[in-house]
């Protein structure tokens, strides 16, 4: 029997910090009974337009009835929700559950009217819509499954809020009133819907804080030097288009100006006549509270926190950047840090520098995103070094604890700049990687992500990061990166070097390389790096050392037409005689920039040793060439421009009269970089053409569902009976089951929820079944003679294993007895292993029918809190346990991951008829690959599952052994209603 409703608590999980539309935040939460005097506030600014709107009729003010109506809910049949900035109500939404006839009711009604609010002055901020998406999470919490909601159709605001979120919805109208109902159960238009204005929103809240028109450095010293004043410093050294403040509180009284620079100076924030976009902070962290409130008083848009002594010197530390983080969301800020190095954005119109760099980087098509300052200072430095032709930045951002603001963020942001072709990324922990691989794999899709992964092997984040811990090995998330299109490279010098290659390269085709220079031995060098990295190098074309530009401008002109290769690496040694490095670079330039303009335009890279000024001769900019700085910031364009057209980089259309090409000092970097592209262009295509998760009709989801329902229900609760369909007798060929206080057919020993629970064999074997996995069936061989029983009833030959933990799937350590054909070598092996390993209690010894031969694998799906289902597969034993061989895709998984599964472990050809041998029945293996991911996705209280071994023989597969484990789901936050996250 339910509690009344006046019972339940307050629901603070209800509570979340949003992005709206144009960049600001504000934040969600339960309306209580303390906020009679914010709520009266918040309807006295609201307009009578908007309050008849509301009402259906002239409502001036609230009366203390309403007042008390409206801010005593249940949270249960009743609930109200505010969108707050300040201490200041900006809009309400409220639901009420009603029955059949539109009356107030409790459950089981499963409707409920819902009717807003907001500001005026914050109408067309996207309020009501995110509104909207948090009430409805509270409702289907609630068991409300549909609203309904009557709206006067002058109110096409409104209306429009409600037909744009992307529910099933229908329309009638009555009595001068339209009237909508809508199912609350998310769809795929509601779903796009709402990370479609995710992405506008978090991308205006990005460009909010690198395109500001005035910014103060507060903190600013009143001395040179320090860091507040290297930041004003660097604003102004490096042309800042906006207005500057220098903020102090100790500059003296009456002082207006800090010289030399010439900037305004104020005591602080409020004393700045006009708006303030972007605050440096800079001051130290227990003067960092009361700045924060002076910023978000006079209105300040977002700030850069460069101050230290946060999460990454302590629990004081972090305690203080969890209140940092709440303090600036509850005026609608956004932060970058603490302990940040800065933010960079060389656009002309802006040509900000509010970081620690000494100069702003030359304009180009790279976004840098790091999470150390180090690493921001290693890379600006090392494309500094590589030539600003080629290895301009267009944004930069190192966020040092991003606290707030992190890297998927900057990917909403750099899916539809124009003026990042390439995302290079440096990150030490993900901490929403479902979110990550998602916003990762739709940028990948029109322009490339390439990312370093620090803190691979310490098996936690940096101090600093207060992000959720993920038990998701290394090579598991390497996998996951790659199946969403990410580049990961191991080092800041390969980050540097795939990045330029993809910043001025068009995508290659295919993998073919043609190699050609004046070295014999450099070029076989090459040819060699090429067959490491799994590319298809042509024979290399040696020009000799007496080659002239002339000559390698002839050679190259007539390998990018030939439609043998994909891509070509010029190698170039010193020679002896008057050429310099110009006309190399000039010839090899010409060579590109003529088969580009007969269509031909193909990746060319230069392996050069120690010729000086190539490099930069090859990577300066073309007079006829469009400056990528002069490009304004439009986040809410769309992709880039040349999205999806094969061009390098997410496509610069400039045409080619001298395209920029990046040198390399060694063969391997060229060669790698060039295998990444090569991959990332496969991945491209294939994107094109996604693959499909196939139907089965023989899955039996509902049946599965009502078994984990049993399954996981505490003890108490559990039914006298079982489900219709679900089986009182064990399966076809399984021993009968031990007398037990659970329900027929239930044999595993399950605690209350919301423990996890380990199925038995039998209650495994059901559910897998539903999902058409049959597992071969084994009995219990306690002694000689239940042995001997078991076989006789599964029919010779057998074979006899041992299931103790310590020993199951040791076949190394002769706990298995394969092809038993008869009693006596039965009994003999019996008598073997219980003599060799141990009593038969402590074997656990089962028969088994001998499945047809094949080749042993693994398949396993498991639920990791923060990064989702992911399914993995491998050869069982060694290959797996002891190389790591194994393969992982995210759930669920389509006919083309199960396919790519199965190929991409290095022990496949075994799989495929290796040195002679039967191909195995890969169609089988993939179809159990998928079945066993769909279960995983339709169940997520299936939190793990273990199919091994699974013998692939060249008919047909046998499921040997399988384990299964339940849990009450984990919450999944990517399909809740958008939100910040709170670490």
């Amino acid at each position: 029997m339910r509690l009344p409703s006046d019972t339940h608590a307050y629901p603070a999980h209800w509570e979340a910090d949003v992005v709206l539309r144009d960049g600001g935040t504000a934040q969600i939460r339960p309306i209580t009974p303390d906020d009679a005097g914010r709520l009266v506030s918040f309807y006295e600014r609201v307009s009578d337009e908007s309050k008849y709107y509301r009402f259906f009729a002239p409502y001036p003010r609230l009366s203390d009835r309403d007042v008390h109506r409206f801010t005593h809910h249940d949270y249960v049949d009743r609930v109200g929700l505010a969108a707050t900035i300040g201490d200041e109500f900006i809009a309400t939404v409220r639901y009420d559950r009603i029955d059949g006839g539109g009356l107030p009711a409790t459950g089981p009604a499963d409707e409920a009217e819902v009717a807003f609010l907001v500001q005026d002055a914050h109408q067309g901020r996207g309020v009501a819509s995110a509104l909207l998406e948090h009430i409805a999470a509270v409702a289907r919490e609630r068991g409300i499954r549909r609203f309904a909601a009557e709206v006067l159709p002058a109110n096409t605001k409104m209306i429009k809020v409600f037909t744009d979120a992307g529910y099933t919805q229908k329309r009638s109208f009555e009595d001068g009133v339209v009237r909508l109902e809508f199912d609350l159960e998310p769809t795929d238009r509601s779903l796009a819907v709402m990370r479609a204005r995710e992405q506008r929103a978090e991308a205006r809240s990005v460009h909010r804080l690198l395109a500001p028109g005035s910014v103060a450095v507060i903190g600013t010293g009143r001395a040179p030097g320090g860091v507040g004043r290297a930041v004003l410093r660097n604003l102004l050294d490096d042309g800042f288009t906006g207005r500057l403040y220098a903020v102090n509180r100790a500059f003296p009284q009456g002082q207006e100006r800090l010289d030399p620079e010439g900037v305004p100076a104020h005591r602080s924030i409020r004393e700045i006549d006009g708006p303030v976009d972007l605050a440096v902070v800079a001051v130290p962290a227990d003067q960092v509270p009361s700045v924060v409130a002076d910023c978000g008083e006079h209105g300040v848009q977002g700030l850069v926190v460069v101050s230290a002594g946060y999460a990454e010197s302590g629990p004081e530390g972090r305690a203080r950047q969890r209140e940092l983080v709440r303090q600036a969301r509850t005026h609608g800020m956004r932060i970058i840090g603490p302990n940040a190095f800065g933010i960079i954005n060389t656009a002309d119109g802006v040509r900000l520098n509010a970081s620690l760099s000494p100069r702003l980087p030359a304009p180009g098509r790279l976004g840098l995103f790091t999470q150390s300052g180090a690493i921001g200072i290693a890379l600006l430095s090392g494309l500094d070094r590589r030539g600003a032709g080629i290895a301009g930045v267009s944004t930069f951002i190192s966020a040092g604890n991003r606290a707030d603001l992190s890297g998927n963020d900057l990917l909403q942001y750099w899916y539809n700049d124009p003026r990042t072709d390439v995302a290079l990324m440096y990150l030490e922990s993900i901490g929403n990687p479902r979110k990550f691989t998602r916003l990762a794999k739709r940028t990948a899709q029109v322009k490339p992500v390439v990312v370093v992964k620090g803190a691979r092997h310490s098996g936690s984040a940096p101090t600093g990061h207060a992000v959720p811990a993920t038990g998701i090995p290394d090579a598991t998330v390497s996998a996951l990166l790659r199946q969403a299109g990410v580049i990961r490279v191991g080092t800041i010098t390969e980050l540097v070097d795939v990045g330029l290659l993809l910043s001025s390269q068009p995508l290659p085709e295919g993998p073919r390389v043609a190699i050609l220079g004046n070295s014999d031995s450099l070029g076989l060098l090459t040819y060699d790096a090429c067959l490491t990295d799994g590319l298809r190098p042509l024979p290399p074309r040696d020009l000799t050392t007496a080659a002239t530009p002339d000559d390698f401008r002839h050679a190259l002109a007539q390998v990018l037409t030939d439609d043998a290769c994909d891509a070509v690496v010029v190698t170039a040694i010193p020679w002896v005689g008057d050429a310099a490095a110009a006309e190399l670079a000039g010839a090899v330039r010409g060579a590109a920039a003529e088969a580009a303009a007969r269509g031909a335009a193909k990746p060319v890279a230069v392996v050069h040793l120690e010729i000086p000024g190539l490099a930069e001769a090859l990577a300066a900019p073309d007079p006829a060439a469009p400056d990528p700085a002069t490009t304004d910031l439009a986040p809410d364009a769309g992709p880039g421009p040349g999205a999806g057209d094969g061009d390098g980089g997410g496509g610069d259309d400039a045409p080619f009269p001298a395209p920029r090409i990046p040198a390399y000092p060694a063969a391997e970097r060229a060669v790698r970089a060039l295998a990444e592209a090569v991959g990332y262009a496969r991945w491209r295509r294939q994107a094109e053409e996604p693959g499909r998760v196939p139907e089965y009709e023989d899955i039996d989801e509902a049946g599965a569902a009502a078994d984990i329902d049993v399954l996981l229900a505490p003890a108490e609760e559990l039914p006298s009976e079982l489900p219709p369909d679900l089986p009182s007798e064990p399966p076809h060929d399984l021993p009968p089951e031990p007398p037990h206080d659970r329900p027929s057919g239930l044999s595993s020993d399950v605690p209350p929820a919301p423990h996890p629970v380990t199925l038995s064999a039998p209650d495994a074997q059901r559910l897998l079944a539903r999902y058409g996995v049959s597992v071969l069936p084994a009995l219990p061989a306690p002694d000689p003679d239940a042995a001997v029983r078991a076989a006789t009833r599964l029919g010779f030959p057998v074979a006899l294993k041992t299931t103790a933990p310590h020993l199951r799937h040791r076949a190394d350590l002769g706990g298995v007895r394969l092809d038993l054909g008869g009693e006596a070598e039965l009994r003999r092996a019996y008598a073997e292993l219980t003599g060799y390993l141990g009593a038969p209690e402590e074997l656990r010894l089962v028969v088994q029918r001998m499945a047809p031969r094949g080749v042993d694998t693994v398949v396993r799906a498991a639920i990791d809190p923060a990064a989702g289902a992911v399914l993995s597969f491998g050869l069982a034993g060694a290959p797996s346990e002891l190389l790591g061989d194994t393969a992982h895709r995210l759930v669920p998984a389509t006919d083309r991951d199960a396919a790519e599964l199965v190929r991409s472990i290095r022990t496949a050809p075994l799989l495929f008829g290796w040195r002679g041998s039967r191909p195995v029945d890969t169609a089988a293996l993939e179809e159990l690959l998928l079945r066993v991911s769909r279960m995983v996705d339709d169940h997520p209280e299936v939190v793990a599952v273990d199919l091994e071994p699974v013998v692939v023989a060249p008919r047909g597969l046998s499921v040997l052994g399988a384990a299964v484990r339940l849990a009450p789901p984990p919450p999944r936050t990517d399909l809740g209603p958008r939100h910040l996250p709170s670490y």
